[in-house]
């Protein structure tokens, strides 16, 4: 604007002072001596100053044309820097859309994480409020603010920090899922499992789960396991693996017997047996001999008390016998708890 002002007046001063005034009328003046009227004459140094000025004029606004052109006529570099700034622009968008296709398969392993393996290993699901916890109410992408494709750039920069967040919540998942797999393995052997009396060995099943009229005092009374009927000295296994708790031996009550401590809360109960064949704090697992069935401590005849027990409650047993049993031998296995009879202990 202030080679434009000053291009305005030079322009201007020089017209007054040349132009116009060469178009201008000739004037004249009276001499007293000859007693007549003079043309007056052009000064040469005011052609003179007309001449500089008019090339200072002419050189300003050959100048500014130079100026105003080199705002459309741009140099090699900076072409080079626009098409740079569009390369970069691009590679922005390209990420922003790989970013988009990331999100989407991330978002569908968190589903399959809640959904089926969370799920099968009796985890907790993972909320989403947690998985994107962090991101939201704060401005913390002001300072990319002022720049010709600053949304762009905030929103590539905002995708990749969500983006991370989750990754790192979704791989500690896994990694849970990974012990919980493990677990799930041991756990899934300790659990109990099989009958603790062969089925080729037994005689009947005695007694089940519930009422039952008590063989000695002859009044009805809650019975807290099952009865295998089976010959002395039959043996009997462990139903999972586990540690042994406690051994006893005993002329009363449950007589000789044994308890097995298969963790994850699970524990399971034998009792009026002949001998047992273990020691307290061994490790046993699923299918191991620990004793023979016998008629130690109150009982009417040889069989084997068993209890499961998980926590601090005693459950039916007869929920736990699905590794050996056929689906018709269960199904007579349940019928045959359910019948209030007489227990033998």
């Amino acid at each position: 604007m202030l080679i434009y002002k000053l291009l305005s007046l030079i322009v201007v001063y020089s017209n007054k002072s040349s132009i116009f005034r060469f178009m201008a009328k000739v004037k004249y003046y009276y001499d007293s001596d000859t007693l007549s009227y003079r043309r007056i004459e052009k000064s040469k140094g005011n052609i003179s100053k007309i001449i500089i000025l008019s090339f200072f004029g002419l050189v300003l606004i050959m100048f500014s044309g130079f100026v105003v052109l080199s705002q459309f006529l741009k140099t090699p570099n900076q072409l080079a820097q626009e098409r740079e700034l569009e390369n970069l622009k691009f590679n922005y968008e390209l990420l922003n859309k790989r970013l988009d296709e990331s999100s989407s398969i991330l978002s569908q392993l968190q589903q399959r994480d809640n959904n089926i393996y969370r799920a099968y290993f009796e985890a907790n699901p993972i909320p989403e409020e947690q998985r994107k916890a962090g991101f939201g109410g704060v401005n913390r992408y002001s300072y990319l603010n002022g720049y010709d494709n600053s949304k762009l750039i905030k929103e590539a920069t905002k995708k990749i920090d969500i983006l991370s967040k989750q990754m790192v919540v979704q791989s500690k998942s896994l990694d849970e899922i990974v012990v919980l797999a493990k677990n799930k393995k041991e756990m899934l052997a300790s659990i109990p499992a099989i009958q603790p009396v062969a089925n080729k060995n037994l005689k009947r099943m005695a007694s089940g789960y519930g009422y039952r009229i008590h063989p000695i005092y002859k009044t009805r009374k809650f019975h807290w396991g099952m009865d295998f009927s089976a010959p002395r000295g039959t043996p009997v296994y462990a139903t999972g693996n586990g540690k042994i708790e406690k051994v006893k031996r005993s002329r009363r009550g449950y007589g000789n017997q044994v308890k097995i401590n298969h963790g994850f809360g699970y524990k399971t109960f034998y009792a009026h047996l002949e001998k047992y064949t273990v020691r307290k704090n061994q490790k046993v697992k699923r299918g191991d001999l620990i004793g023979y069935v016998g008629t130690s401590g109150i009982s009417t005849a040889p069989h084997l008390h068993y209890e499961v027990i998980k926590g601090n409650k005693k459950l039916n047993p007869v929920y736990f016998y699905f590794s050996d049993l056929t689906a018709e031998e269960y199904d007579r296995m349940l019928e045959l708890a359910s019948q209030e009879n007489q227990s033998l202990d």
